[in-house]
């Protein structure tokens, strides 16, 4: 019986059921694909700073420090190479990076020309003017109407150009007093002077000077200015009458006596001159500008009745 009963007993087997995983998110992925991404942009950066050139290392830096002016200016390591690899871009001769053309060497390379240019010019010009001195010199010395008047031709080289002045002298004035007729022997020196200018390239400029004797009632009326200009462009037709053609004129001006040859006494005779000066091509560009105009100062005639007897 017993057996029986224990034979008819059922067999329990319990099963543990495991509970599912709590309710969680996603977060740890977008963490890891953050992660990924993170690496891959690191181990691009450090290939990209292997593999760029120093030049584009500094352009860069540069760049960010004053970009305006990196962008201006250009230069090696403005980005202007189109490739990382050294060397690269369209010239294959650059060994850090091609570098981007600008004006600057071109602009540094027509300064130095045209410096080179202008240095030979003022040779040349000093060389000319020298040799022109040495003429005029040698015309007044072996002509007998200008020889006992040389102590009033002074020849002077000035910075811009040969200078040649005609001094007044108490004995021989070069004017009446006051006026603006010629003289004889000052229309001989200037006839000699014009021809012996014929030959040469340069512009010249005309300046006419007096004392500081008031001319009457210059204030109101024809003064010591008007004197002076008039004066000079008397001695230039005398020029031209000489041969010198009158193309050559570039400026002629009455300076009156702003510009004292003798400081110390206002009113020498020496102070009353007409001064010649054959310009350097250096002191033409700066007068006459890239156009080269002449500039010719007509005759400033006034009436009878404003032209009072001066001592000048």
């Amino acid at each position: 019986m017993a057996t029986e009963a224990k034979k008819l007993q059922p067999i329990i087997i319990k099963r543990v059921k495991k509970g599912g995983h709590a309710a969680h998110g996603g977060a740890w992925k977008i963490a890891y694909a953050d992660f990924v991404t993170a690496m891959m942009a690191f181990f691009l950066l450090m290939w990209l700073l292997g593999s760029t050139s120093e030049g584009d290392k500094k352009g860069l830096s540069d760049y960010f420090q004053s970009p305006l002016k990196v962008a201006m200016q250009g230069g090696s390591g403005a980005g202007a190479s189109a490739s990382i690899i050294s060397g690269g871009g369209t010239d294959l001769t650059q060994s850090a990076g091609q570098s981007k053309r600008t004006d600057s060497t071109d602009s540094k390379s027509k300064k130095q020309a045209g410096d080179q240019a202008k240095a030979a010019r003022a040779r040349q010009d000093a060389q000319k003017l020298a040799e022109l001195s040495a003429k005029i010199s040698a015309i007044i010395s072996s002509t007998p109407k200008l020889a006992e008047f040389s102590k009033q031709i002074k020849l002077t080289m000035t910075p811009d150009g040969l200078q040649i002045q005609i001094v007044d002298d108490q004995k021989r004035p070069m004017f009446d007093s006051g006026g603006t007729t010629v003289k004889p022997y000052m229309r001989d020196i200037l006839q000699e002077i014009g021809a012996a200018l014929v030959d040469i390239d340069n512009k010249i400029s005309m300046d006419g000077h007096t004392d500081q004797t008031p001319y009457g009632a210059g204030a109101r009326g024809y003064s010591n200015w008007e004197l002076s200009a008039d004066r000079a462009n008397a001695s230039r037709r005398e020029l031209i009458a000489g041969g010198m053609p009158d193309d050559k004129i570039a400026r002629v001006m009455g300076l009156a006596s702003s510009v004292l040859l003798d400081e110390d006494n206002p009113r020498s005779p020496a102070n009353r001159r007409i001064s010649i000066t054959v310009m350097t091509r250096e002191a033409e560009e700066r007068l006459l500008g890239p156009r080269r105009e002449e500039v010719i100062t007509e005759p400033n005639t006034a009436p009878a009745d404003l032209k009072p007897a001066a001592s000048q």
